[in-house]
Formats: structure tokens, sequence, C-alpha cells
């Protein structure tokens, strides 16, 4: 390897880097890959999602600064870098007609004006790999949808001249990746090694309920092997302990089993500047030794 190789993560909001590609994250980190997380919003608006802290007055008071500590403990167990864009949580608008997206918010922004932000960082950083949401950003929250948006306007920008003169020195990242982790295939696969092993599975109503999802099929190019590092995997998202509780569903798959029926996490290459030849196992496959 000559040069460092350095991967970049576009998320949303603190907690989506440890529920979506955290260990593969935490693979890279021990190959020594340089590994950095941008974080569009603070996750202002998030609902406290653990029923055993809901209702803490402290917490519902200081929901940024807390979120802000989970993060910094998340961080830590994956040993990974993290950036703030600084935008404010949009929050997940309910409701039949559904209510106007507030003042202000991430998912209100002009989408070339907030991703030079982006472009800002990757300029310096200069990753050869960033991986975000795809178009429907993985689900249909606002702020997801809006990061992957800035997310492909910067990952063009970045190298150009002549787009965003004051963020920096061009620099051209060389492969995008959408983040597949919650797919069918894979729920299909751990759904019925639970079965066959006479255990309860929490995939059953999620599985009747795919196609109400509306969510298309995606093209999944990229497997990552990283079973190993499941477990820090777990510990970073629990670290988010406003929103995972750690006697839910996300635990109720005993750790032998994910490891054995499906110990990779998966991604879909939206773009590449490079040769590479698919399925790959490796973010990196086309760059390695270019």
């Amino acid at each position: 390897m000559t040069e460092q190789l350095r991967l970049m993560a576009v998320h949303a909001h603190p907690d989506d880097e440890s529920s979506k590609g955290a260990a593969t994250m935490a693979k890279y980190v021990s190959e020594g890959v340089d590994v950095l997380v941008v974080t569009c919003t603070g996750g202002e608006r998030g609902s406290i999602l653990n029923p055993k802290l809901q209702g803490d007055a402290y917490i519902e008071e200081h929901i940024h600064e807390v979120r802000k500590k989970e993060m910094d403990e998340a961080r830590e167990i994956l040993g990974i870098k993290q950036e703030w864009l600084g935008f404010v949580d949009s929050g997940l608008p309910e409701g039949d007609p559904l209510p106007p997206l507030p003042e202000g918010c991430f998912a209100l922004e002009d989408v070339e004006e907030a991703a030079g932000r982006l472009v800002k960082l990757i300029r310096e950083f200069k990753p050869q790999v960033i991986t975000t949401y795809d178009e429907n950003g993985g689900y249909p929250h606002p702020d997801h949808i809006m990061t992957h948006k800035i997310t492909m306007v910067a990952f063009e920008a970045a190298g150009d001249p002549a787009k965003y003169p004051d963020a920096g020195e061009p620099w051209q990242p060389q492969k995008l990746y959408y983040n597949q982790g919650f797919n069918r295939q894979r729920t299909v696969a751990l759904h019925e090694a639970l079965l066959e092993r006479g255990m309860e599975s929490p995939y059953g109503e999620w599985l009747e309920r795919w196609s109400e999802f509306e969510r298309r099929e995606r093209t999944l190019t990229t497997y990552v092997p990283c079973a190993d590092f499941f477990e820090i995997r777990d510990k970073a998202l629990i670290a988010h302990a406003t929103q995972i509780d750690p006697d839910g569903g996300w635990f109720r798959v005993p750790m032998d089993i994910q490891k054995e029926v499906w110990p990779t996490e998966e991604y879909e290459l939206a773009k590449s500047l490079v040769d590479t030849s698919l399925p790959e196992d490796d973010l990196f496959a086309g760059i390695r030794n270019n």
C-alpha cells in the first residue's frame, strides 16, 4: 500500500454511524485505514427511543448536548475521527397530511450551498472512498434524503477547481457507495436461521410488511467481511443510549448466529472512477496498490 487509505462516511444524525456500516469502519481502522464520520446534524429533534430514559427531564431539555456526548463515546469505541457539519435536525414529520418542516432545518437548506461544507471536509480529509445513503435515504427521513443529495453534489464538485473555489485545493474521491445493510437478503437469511433452530425471530412481521415500505430491491455489489467487529458495532450502538434500548430488537439475534449466517455488511457501488469487478469484498477494490 503506497498511499494512506482514507474512508469518509457521511451520516445524517449521531447514532446513524453505529447502525450503518460500523463494523466495516472498525475493520478498516484495525487495518490502519483513516476513517472519518461526517455527521450532518446534531440530532436535536430526535425522540428518546430508549424506554428506560423516556421522561427524563434533563435529557429532554439537553438532548443536543446528551447526543453529542453519546457520539463522543461511540467515536472512541469505533476508533474513528468525526466532524459535525453543523446543520439542525429536521425531525421526522408525522401525521396525515404531514406537517411542514421546521424553519431553518437541514432538509430545507439550499442543496448546493449546504454541499459546500462537505466539499471543504472532503478536500481537507482527501478520502478515496465515501459512503452515504441512497436516494431514498435508506428510509424516507428528510435528513437522510438531504444527506444523499449533498453528498452526491459534493462528490462531483470536490475535484473541480471551478466549484467552491474557497473550500480548499480540489480533491476527487474515487468511489461512492450507498449503505445497504438493511437488505431483504440478510433479513430473510437471519429469519430462517432462527426458525430452523426453533427460536423466535424478530423479523417475521417486518418481512410481511416489506412490500408496504415501497422499497425496490437494491443491487448489492459489495460484501465486506467484518464479523469479528460485530461486538464493537453493538457497543458503539449502545453508546447512543437515548436512541437504543439494549434489550430491544437490535440485539435479539444471538451473536454466534449473526457471525455464522451473515458475516458481512453490504453496500451498493453508486459511482466509481476506477476499474473494479463485481461483486467486491473491499470498498477499496481497484484503489489498493494502484
